[in-house]
């Protein structure tokens, strides 16, 4: 028998004022694997994490989490049934250290500060922040913001983790560390990962399948190799944004 999938997303729809940012939009996302959600800009993806993350509630259709309704949770609901999040503009707690920032989101999964403490401890090590537990937030690199990002996800012990543009603006060699990074995780945890990129170099690299929205709607999706010949997407994306994505 065949396992369900982890998350699973229905004939999804939402409207802003007349907009039809996400128009019926239905994907899957299998346990451990990695799935992209490209698209240009508008297309409709980061209306779609905000649907998964309770920032939003869509107007029609289900979204479910290991079997369970999360559609019109809440932020924290969400994050408690295991939606864990990034965001395009990084914003850590800059006057608290590196250490305290991940705390915060490791205080999620327990109440006890030195448990918290030590699960931050072990995220920072994996994403090659140890050494800067003790620096304040506001005076990390960009880079080292954008994993500062994901490390406070991460602490929050998530069943499922959405990158958003985590790639923006990071130099090739930059990016190429954060592939290595989730490719590490997936492989050492299981970690289920959903990502919206603009970076193609990224996108290939890591994903196991890709979704491609369009004005908000789905108009392909398949593995990297098909989504990458399939004429509409070339039309509507590949064919302009590869080019400067991919140096």
């Amino acid at each position: 028998m065949t396992a369900a999938p982890l998350l699973e997303i229905v004939g999804v729809s939402k409207h802003f004022r007349g907009l039809r940012a996400v128009d019926d939009v239905s994907f899957s996302v299998e346990r451990g694997s990695i799935v992209a959600l490209i698209g240009p800009n508008g297309a409709g993806k980061t209306t779609v994490f905000n649907l998964i993350a309770g920032v939003h509630h869509p107007d029609t259709g289900s979204i479910r989490l290991d079997g369970a309704e999360i559609a019109g949770l809440r932020p924290d609901q969400a994050c408690n049934a295991g939606i864990g999040r990034t965001f395009q503009i990084v914003r850590p707690f800059g006057g608290l250290s590196v250490l305290e920032n991940v705390v915060i989101g490791a205080l999620r999964r327990s109440a006890d500060v030195a448990a918290a403490r030590h699960a931050a401890r072990e995220i920072l090590s994996r994403l090659g922040l140890a050494e800067k537990e003790t620096a304040r937030a506001s005076s990390l690199t960009l880079p080292e913001r954008k994993r500062l990002e994901t490390a406070r996800a991460l602490a929050t012990g998530p069943k499922i983790l959405l990158l958003d543009e985590v790639m923006a603006g990071l130099r090739p060699v930059e990016v190429d560390a954060m592939v290595g990074t989730f490719h590490e995780l997936s492989r050492d945890t299981g970690l289920t990962i959903l990502l919206t990129e603009h970076v193609m170099r990224a996108v290939m690299a890591l994903s196991h399948h890709i979704v491609v929205l369009h004005h908000g709607q789905k108009i392909c999706e398949g593995t990297p190799e098909a989504v990458a010949r399939d004429q509409r997407v070339l039309d509507s994306y590949l064919g302009a944004a590869a080019p400067a994505t991919a140096r």
